[in-house]
């Protein structure tokens, strides 16, 4: 296993055990047998198959367009390597974020994500099989490494995964941080920045008016520079007291991960009435 994957793997894993001690990684609110199949499948299924699938297949097609630039990336400088993975990785992951909740059709592809009545480390991975295959970030990262510019993805890669987790975690390691006076400028800069707890969280509520929740917002995954640019930004600094879809039928667990070859009418007409 390479380095980086044992360092973003140790990091999931501390992650986990904050939520153990601190919250309660094994239950939940309101979660039921489902979730833990549905989280469990679909982060295996990311682990193993789509995302190496998805870099292999960038990494291939870049190979077979452009055979004669192989490496070219190697000596470029750092921060100009780091920002075309901000672009062609980040940057995309956030407009196919955004499109996930505009077009029908993709959001029945993320919907597991937001399904989960709770926030936590549990739900990061938590999406249809096929989510991940198809996320363009993931094809262009393939085709950078081929460029020659794994050595920056693999620290890169650790920072944005880092992220994530904390910004998923139910362990809000941002609240305390608030609350101090002489950090409030810092952290104005920092949730303007990065996903934190509080911004995640607004994306993951479950009531559009109880004034926190941004449903169609809050998209950032390692940024959240890009809510504040492209003007999809809410922050509140504080949290949803639910989490979860509103307006929406329940759906099984084989529709959640293998929709579109499991559906169900009554879904598919909700989804085009409630989330397009």
């Amino acid at each position: 296993m390479k380095p980086e994957l044992i360092v973003i793997l140790l990091i999931l894993v501390g992650f986990a055990l904050l939520e153990m001690l601190f919250t309660n990684f094994f239950r939940k609110p309101g979660q039921t047998r489902s979730d833990a199949i549905v989280e469990i499948a679909s982060t295996l299924s990311v682990s193993v198959i789509s995302q190496p699938i998805a870099l292999a297949g960038g990494f291939a097609v870049a190979a077979w367009l452009a055979p004669d630039a192989a490496g070219m990336l190697e000596a470029w400088p750092i921060l100009a390597v780091l920002g075309l993975f901000l672009i062609f990785d980040d940057m995309t992951q956030y407009w196919w974020h955004r499109l996930s909740h505009t077009v029908p059709w993709l959001y029945n592809l993320h919907r597991p994500h937001h399904n989960a009545p709770y926030l936590s480390i549990r739900v990061v991975y938590r999406n249809n099989l096929f989510y991940y295959l198809f996320m363009p970030g993931l094809w262009f990262s393939g085709a950078l490494i081929y460029l020659g510019g794994g050595w920056v993805y693999a620290g890169y890669i650790i920072v944005k995964m880092a992220v994530i987790y904390g910004a998923h975690s139910d362990v809000r390691w941002d609240e305390q941080l608030y609350k101090i006076k002489w950090l409030s400028p810092v952290m104005w800069v920092v949730e303007r920045t990065i996903s934190t707890p509080a911004t995640h969280s607004a994306h993951h509520g479950k009531h559009a008016a109880d004034g926190i929740t941004n449903y169609k917002g809050n998209f950032g995954n390692l940024l959240f520079f890009w809510d504040v640019l492209f003007v999809t930004a809410k922050i509140t600094r504080r949290y949803p007291a639910e989490m979860g879809v509103e307006n929406l039928p329940d759906t099984s667990v084989a529709e959640q991960l293998l929709w579109p070859f499991v559906s169900s009418k009554q879904t598919e007409t909700a989804v085009l009435e409630n989330r397009s």
